[in-house]
């Protein structure tokens, strides 16, 4: 039976918590092309100490991928007990968009599923935001042929559409997020001209 991994030394998980964020950033401004060296200078350390935490880029970018999908299901796990399963939702997309407000993180989409446990943490977070849905469909605050899956390709449209409005002011995103959740809702409603699409296909 494999040992449970032991948790990381308070100095060690600051040191990890540091180049997560420096690598993020470096990645953010340069894309997937962002050298080591570089994430290694930004976060204050020597490239040795990137590489004890990550044995190559991609495991620290998968390691970002984890890190940001974790922090969101998270939110999602907590706000399936909320008693306004409407709100819940709504707090749990406002909080996928701010995420992505707070960096850009579009080098994430190109990043794939680079590892098997990024695929089995999104998968986790895909289903907690099933559940999200289901119960705002149960309490009638949104449509009934509204899917998790429509929710899940939702999620990043805010930030997408503010991305074309040149100097846009930080918090336009929260315009379109209305907007989109307005759609989500069962008042006047009609009829959705094709099937949600499966995204486990």
């Amino acid at each position: 039976m494999t040992a449970a991994p032991r948790p990381l030394r308070a100095d060690a998980a600051r040191n990890r918590r540091s180049l997560l964020a420096a690598a993020a950033d470096e990645f953010a401004e340069r894309g997937l092309d962002a050298s080591v060296a570089d994430i290694a200078r930004r976060a204050g350390v020597g490239k040795g100490t990137v590489f004890r935490h990550f044995a190559t880029k991609d495991d620290l970018l998968a390691a970002i991928v984890i890190d940001r999908i974790d922090a969101l299901d998270a939110i999602g796990q907590r706000l399936l007990s909320a008693p306004d399963a409407g709100a819940a939702l709504l707090e749990f997309l406002t909080a996928a968009a701010h995420q992505r407000q707070q960096r850009d993180l579009s080098f994430l989409q190109e990043a794939g599923d680079i590892s098997a446990e990024v695929t089995q943490t999104r998968t986790r977070m895909f289903d907690t935001v099933e559940k999200l849905v289901e119960r705002a469909r149960e309490h009638g605050a949104i449509r009934t042929d509204v899917t998790g899956a429509d929710v899940i390709l939702l999620m990043c449209a805010p930030n997408y559409v503010v991305s074309y409005v040149p100097n846009a002011p930080p918090d336009l995103w929260q315009r379109y997020l209305a907007i989109i959740f307005d759609g989500l809702r069962p008042a006047a409603a009609h009829p959705l001209p094709y099937p949600a699409p499966d995204l486990a296909g």
